[in-house]
């Protein structure tokens, strides 16, 4: 070259006697660079890499998942609002009286009603609910697997304490069904594989065309004058979904009203299908309880966490800790410790923390208040629970 020639490439003093080295092997050459890489680097750009981005990387792994519940209304769009009914009841006001008010004709002779549940380990629960059917069901139809939705082995519960519903024994159809014992298999696909096998059993329960079936899980209780008002009525839509009034642990913490799921069919053969979503637009306020994860015992809070579809929930074994849930049920917070579902961050922000305590018990199942005693755990002021 000539005395005159002029390079403009750039060049690295720090870095000549380890990144300007030809020899040696092929991952000495590759630690001889990040040798040269970390030597430029300056105190601050250490302390980002070896301490921000590590508390970065394990706080999404320890609460990812309640950061997309958070940013959820970036991402997820409110489901159509459904039509609400009025709902009008008086115990004095007459049957007449009452569908007119609903803008409803009165009819001659009440509609046969079906009430099927898919039955896990709810003992209290279903007591509670077919208690305050009784007066207005023909017929009680449940059916249990010995399989969870999560695929774990489960007793027959409800066998195991069937004389406890003697009561409703002369209109019982009870059947229990095989797990498929998939593990690992999405949770949902179980679910809809014992609700397909429930409406088999509704078929043999001897169902038929324009008889009402109500569509519900076990805790989620459509009030009696709901039922009778439904079967003494007509005008009301094929599919109507009742809004129940939500609560967790027991009836001492309501969250909302909009609970939904619930819902009472008139039987049409070969279309009516049993299922737990959104079958219709029509919602009739008012309608019942819904008292999720209202147990008596911790164990039986340790079950369902395990056992239930939404089991990805449970993302830390410290969260099925007896002690824990105890202190969670007494403070009113998420089993899961997750974000309140909703869809707008306005009522993301409303519902966070503890729940507040109300110290209602008007309106409530009549069993629950007529035998106060035996379920005071479910009333305000008492959230102990049983250690078995």
């Amino acid at each position: 070259m000539s005395e005159g020639y002029y390079s403009s490439k750039k060049t690295d003093d720090i870095c000549d006697d380890v990144c300007g080295q030809d020899g040696g092997s092929r991952a000495g050459k590759a630690f001889s660079r990040v040798r040269c890489i970390l030597r430029g680097l300056d105190f601050k750009t250490y302390i980002f890499i070896f301490t921000i981005i590590p508390i970065f990387i394990f706080s999404v792994y320890m609460h990812g998942q309640k950061l997309t519940y958070f940013l959820r209304p970036l991402w997820e769009s409110p489901p159509k609002p459904f039509q609400t009914l009025p709902h009008y009841y008086h115990p004095n006001a007459s049957m007449e009286t009452l569908c007119t008010l609903h803008g409803w004709r009165h009819r001659e002779s009440p509609r046969r009603v079906f009430d099927a549940v898919l039955f896990s380990n709810e003992v209290d629960m279903l007591t509670i609910r077919w208690k305050e059917l009784y007066p207005y069901v023909t017929q009680f139809v449940i059916l249990e697997s010995n399989s969870t939705f999560t695929g774990l082995p489960k007793p027959l519960v409800f066998a195991a304490n069937r004389e406890k519903f003697d009561f409703v024994e002369p209109r019982l159809t009870y059947g229990n069904i095989g797990g498929r014992f998939r593990r690992g298999e999405n949770p949902f696909v179980e679910e809809a594989y014992q609700r397909i096998a429930l409406d088999q059993l509704i078929r043999l329960a001897g169902i038929e065309e324009d008889d009402l079936l109500i569509m519900s899980d076990v805790d989620e209780i459509p009030s009696a004058h709901t039922i009778d008002i439904l079967r003494w009525c007509d005008g009301y839509p094929p599919v109507l979904h009742l809004q129940l009034k939500d609560y967790l642990y027991s009836f001492e913490y309501f969250i909302d009203s909009k609970s939904w799921r619930a819902s009472v069919h008139r039987y049409k053969p070969g279309k009516t299908r049993y299922a737990h979503f959104r079958q219709g637009d029509t919602l009739l306020a008012d309608a019942g309880w819904h008292c999720s994860f209202c147990f008596r015992r911790i164990s039986e809070f340790v079950f369902k966490m395990k056992a239930y579809s939404h089991t990805d929930r449970v993302r830390f074994s410290h969260y099925l800790n007896p002690g824990r849930i105890q202190d969670v049920i007494c403070r009113g917070t998420d089993l899961f410790d997750m974000f309140p579902e909703e869809y707008t961050f306005r009522e993301i922000i409303a519902k966070l923390g503890p729940i507040p305590r109300s110290y209602s018990a008007v309106h409530l199942p009549s069993h629950l208040i007529e035998k106060a005693e035996s379920y005071k755990y479910l009333l305000p002021g008492n959230c102990i629970r049983e250690g078995g």
